[in-house]
């Protein structure tokens, strides 16, 4: 029994198989030995077996998932792309939808007896971005521009439901002209009667004068306008300065946008 378990190649298997039964009691029987041992080999050529089968079919396993990472990696490349197109195509249509740069186009009109509107433009051509109807008359206006400088303000309030509101968007807007309260200041589209009296004044490029009135009770329409420049301080903050040609010193008016 003995010059058996030193030959048997499968020694180590043995001796693996008596420490993990943990054997306790010696076996007397010959035979039954024998029978052990070729029990064990059996069960050691199993394994054995198992672990080639195990090992002939990883490789097929590890060729099967490179593809599907590759086909992963390849979604995931696709849905990048997807993504970068959809905020392209909404970064480019939020600047055409602003319609104003750094260099505008203002024009303030009015009737004599009616109120001051203040419309920006990209370009004479296009529609206004920004177009605002003021509670003062067109007449204080004037008076005001007479004097001096003038410091047009319009604050409108933050509010936490208009988040993603641009600040050109606001609707309502408080009024000051030179420090002085002057009433509220709504936002407006551009009209039939808007649009002509921009057509009409589209030739001009600065100036200011009088055209005929609209056969109404408001009288002649009076405007003025000017290149300006659009400074944008913040999402809450922007400013218009009117633009001398000849260089004569500081803008003669300035329109001051605020969100508080």
């Amino acid at each position: 029994m003995k010059t058996i378990m030193a030959k048997t190649p499968h020694d180590s298997s043995f001796s693996f198989s008596r420490r993990f039964l943990n054997w306790k009691k010696k076996v007397e029987d010959e035979d039954d030995m024998e029978e052990i041992l070729t029990n064990s080999t059996s069960q050691h050529f199993c394994e054995e077996d198992k672990e080639e089968e195990l090992k002939i079919s990883m490789p097929t396993e590890m060729t099967v998932l490179p593809r599907r990472k590759k086909n992963s990696s390849m979604a995931a490349v696709s849905k990048l792309r997807s993504a970068l197109t959809v905020f392209g195509k909404s970064r480019s249509s939020y600047h055409s939808h602003s319609g104003l740069g750094s260099r505008v186009i203002g024009t303030l009109f009015g009737y004599r007896r009616g109120h001051v509107h203040i419309a920006f433009q990209e370009d004479a051509k296009l529609s206004p971005g920004f177009l605002i109807e003021l509670a003062t008359p067109t007449s204080v206006l004037v008076r005001e521009m007479a004097s001096g400088l003038v410091r047009i303000a319009l604050e409108c309030d933050k509010k936490i439901e208009k988040k993603g509101v641009r600040l050109l968007e606001e609707g309502t807007w408080r009024t000051y002209c030179n420090g002085k309260k002057c009433g509220f200041a709504m936002k407006r589209e551009c009209g039939a009667e808007e649009g002509n009296i921009l057509k009409a004044v589209e030739p001009i490029s600065m100036g200011a004068g009088v055209l005929p009135g609209n056969n109404g009770c408001d009288g002649e329409l009076m405007y003025m306008r000017a290149r300006f420049e659009r400074v944008v301080g913040s999402k809450d903050s922007e400013a218009f300065y009117m633009m001398n040609p000849d260089c004569s010193g500081g803008p003669e008016l300035s329109v001051y946008l605020l969100r508080v």
